[in-house]
């Protein structure tokens, strides 16, 4: 392979296309969240991993940027000039943050990205209100698409269905797989799917490849939402920056555990002894809890199921795009290989 033909395959990598999504899609976010108020400026930069709670500039690490990533690709894919769709990526990632900002006050996270969380430095009510900021942010920068607002409008809707849902689940004692699974790509593929939907309409694609885009980008998010609840078991902290065994300790109704839970497996009885327990669970409750959600089948299986869903997605777009899809393929391969 000549020189020239590896640096283009360096850069068409996940990780590199991430990097040159950041360089395009950041000035414009900055700009966007130095209209903000500023109390409300601080705690969204803060969160955003940019200063200090002092407003000083600081190197702590931002989050995987994974959909502004997605809209441009999408952009791409569908025959379109990535740089049209900056607008949506920066409307996604608004819409994100907006999620985590009110999700760590629900969940009660006192960590995100290896620092506390906004609420835990700035209090309850203010991180919530910056959330709220940055949704209605998203929503002004996207204003002069009507068919953009409706889109994110729906993908809001769809996103905190799905966290109520979620938080439901807790005070259950039985949620289905299907159940779980429903709830998952509101909460985390309807907002992929939005991220390549808005990406490909901001690029100009033909009017038959938004949904497209659409489903490809809820099925890919579904496969995240695996990956992730597989992290928030067995990831190592030092990458995750929250602590091992998060969601157990929290008795989260992950992927893998419901499918666990409903596995009929003596494992399960066992799992759900400790789940229905009052109080904390200790260190060794925590571990027991994993290897029995293992031994259950189920990291094997919610394992299966990402790359069962990334397959699907990528055999679905191949068939529709019209324009270059390796970036696409290189995120949906990032999304479903990745360690944090």
């Amino acid at each position: 392979m000549s020189s020239g033909v590896a640096e283009r395959a360096d850069e068409r990598t996940g990780p590199a296309l991430i990097a040159s999504s950041r360089a395009v899609v950041d000035p414009a976010l900055r700009a966007a969240v130095d209209t903000l108020p500023g109390p409300i400026r601080l705690i969204s930069g803060y969160h955003l991993g940019w200063w200090e709670p002092d407003g000083s500039e600081c190197t702590a690490g931002a989050g995987k940027a994974i959909r502004p990533a997605l809209a441009l690709a999408a952009a791409e894919a569908t025959g379109g000039d990535p740089a049209a769709a900056v607008p949506a990526a920066v409307a996604v990632e608004l819409v994100h943050n907006f999620s985590l900002l009110h999700d760590d006050v629900m969940d009660g996270d006192a960590t995100r990205r290896h620092r506390p969380t906004a609420w835990r430095v700035f209090g309850v009510n203010s991180a919530i209100l910056a959330g709220d900021a940055l949704l209605g942010l998203a929503m002004d920068i996207v204003a002069d698409r009507p068919a953009a607002v409706r889109n994110l409008s729906r993908t809001v809707q769809d996103l905190l269905a799905g966290q109520a849902e979620d938080l439901a689940f807790e005070q259950r004692a039985e949620v289905t797989v299907a159940e779980c699974a429903t709830m998952a790509g509101q909460k985390t593929g309807a907002l992929l799917g939005s991220a390549c939907s808005l990406g490909a309409l901001f690029g100009g694609a033909e009017p038959e490849l938004i949904p497209a885009m659409q489903a490809f980008g809820n099925r890919l998010g579904l496969a995240f939402q695996h990956i992730d609840d597989l992290l928030g078991i067995w990831g190592d902290p030092a990458l995750t920056g929250k602590p091992v065994h998060s969601d157990l300790s929290s008795r989260k109704k992950s992927l893998p555990v419901v499918a666990a839970l409903a596995s009929g497996t003596v494992w399960a009885t066992r799992l759900r002894d400790i789940y229905s327990r009052s109080g904390p669970l200790n260190a060794n409750d925590l571990a027991l809890a994993a290897s029995l959600v293992d031994l259950a089948g189920a990291r094997r299986w919610s394992q299966e199921e990402a790359d069962r869903l990334f397959t699907e997605a990528i055999t679905e777009l191949e068939q529709v795009c019209p324009g270059d899809t390796t970036g696409l393929a290189a995120l949906a391969t990032l999304i479903t290989h990745r360690d944090h």
